[in-house]
């Protein structure tokens, strides 16, 4: 029998995010961590929320979000 998939969400807070071009930047690179599944970012309240198969090493989202231009709040 398969075992269920579990999905963890993480939700982090992105500086600098101003427009559509962040977006897809934070996006693509958040997106190279193993295990990601689904980014979904906020621009507005400058959220990004992760889905994953399994916990996200925070140094790894933090690496991609600093690969995309942009750093992570606290």
């Amino acid at each position: 029998m398969n075992e269920p998939t579990v999905t963890v969400t993480s939700v982090y807070t992105v500086n600098g995010m101003t427009c559509a071009h962040c977006v897809a930047a934070v996006t693509a690179e958040v997106r190279k961590i193993d295990g990601v599944t689904d980014v979904e970012v906020d621009l507005g309240g400058g959220e990004v929320t992760v889905h994953a198969h399994g916990p996200i090493d925070p140094d790894a989202f933090a690496a991609a979000v600093d690969e995309a231009g942009y750093e992570v709040a606290g």
